[in-house]
């Protein structure tokens, strides 16, 4: 089975514009279990920070995917953490972002927020340009059934450090809430989140229902009229709030190679079969290659709401041990 990269697209992202990935955390190593993570169920729950990949690893790797987008004029917009984990527990995230900022693109990292309670922490992301911070539920019950997290955390810690960080972030600052039927989109529990938007004062306050297959059979993101009146409440807090509720098209990029372009972007974000179609296509590729990786294991297939997507199996990566 192949080693998962560093990098990979770019992918079209629905906040981001065309983002070039960066995956700076081993599979499914994570704070938090989120009934509906599209990367299937965490298999590593810590919340102690470490060095798991040298840094200038990752730079080379994404250097080099940079330089290849200019080569074939592909456009990024962003480099973005956007790892199969919690991109704040790589404990050496600041001195990554410090060696791919000479490379002028602007930075993202997409965070489950669990984290922000730590000094070490706010100071890395500080040098972001682009922060998402997840806020799910401000209420413990809910919080705990919805993104599970691990279980020395506590949810005023992670309030007040979201509040910490927002006051004194200079980049742009979004938030993220994914509504879950019958856990966190009733009326009490969106005016709970609601009124916490309304403290913190993102530039975009983004509301989501899972779009791909969530880690936990059965959960299904809210339905129209909830999201709906979801919006509204945020609304009358924050200045602006978008949708994320919408497939984010078929753009991804493509390196010639199909194979490896599969395994690149389905490690961190499932493809639907539309987009898998459209990368071979580009790559003048045919079908059988994914038939290929099915049966050698590096691809599984899974249904989701009358589609169906690729996801990588995971494979290993050999870790630093900080």
């Amino acid at each position: 089975m192949a080693a998962v990269p560093y990098a990979y697209g770019p992918v079209p992202s629905r906040r981001l514009g065309r983002s070039l990935g960066i995956n700076n955390i081993p599979a499914k190593t994570c704070s938090y279990a989120c009934v509906y993570c599209q990367v299937g169920s965490t298999s590593r729950m810590q919340i102690q920070r470490q060095t798991f990949f040298e840094p200038d690893d990752i730079f080379r790797e994404v250097q080099a995917k940079v330089l290849h987008a200019l080569d074939v004029s592909e456009k990024i917009d962003y480099l973005a953490f956007v790892p199969d984990g919690e991109p704040t527990l790589d404990e050496a995230l600041g001195l990554t972002i410090d060696l791919l900022k000479p490379l002028g693109i602007p930075i993202g990292v997409i965070t489950n927020s669990s984290l922000l309670w730590r000094d070490d922490v706010r100071r890395d992301l500080a040098k972001a340009d682009w922060v998402s911070m997840k806020i799910d539920a401000v209420d413990d019950k809910i919080w705990r059934r919805i993104n599970r997290p691990h279980k020395a955390l506590h949810l005023s810690d992670v309030l007040d450090g979201m509040q910490i960080f927002a006051a004194n972030f200079a980049g742009k600052l979004v938030t993220e809430t994914m509504l879950v039927h019958g856990v966190n989109d009733h009326d009490e529990s969106l005016e709970g989140i609601a009124g916490f938007l309304n403290r913190l004062q993102p530039l975009t306050a983004y509301l989501g229902v899972p779009t791909r297959p969530p880690a936990v059979e059965g959960v299904r993101g809210s339905d129209e009229e909830t999201v709906h009146r979801a919006y509204r409440m945020f609304a009358e807090n924050v200045k602006q709030v978008e949708y994320l509720i919408g497939y984010e098209g078929n753009a991804f990029a493509s390196s010639g190679d199909a194979k490896n372009d599969l395994l690149s972007i389905t490690a961190v974000h499932p493809m639907r079969e539309d987009a898998v179609r459209c990368l071979l296509s580009r790559a003048k590729a045919s079908w059988d290659i994914v038939d290929q990786m099915i049966a050698e294991g590096d691809l599984m297939e899974t249904p989701y709401q009358g589609h169906r997507f690729y996801i990588r199996r995971f494979g290993s990566r050999t870790e630093t041990q900080g």
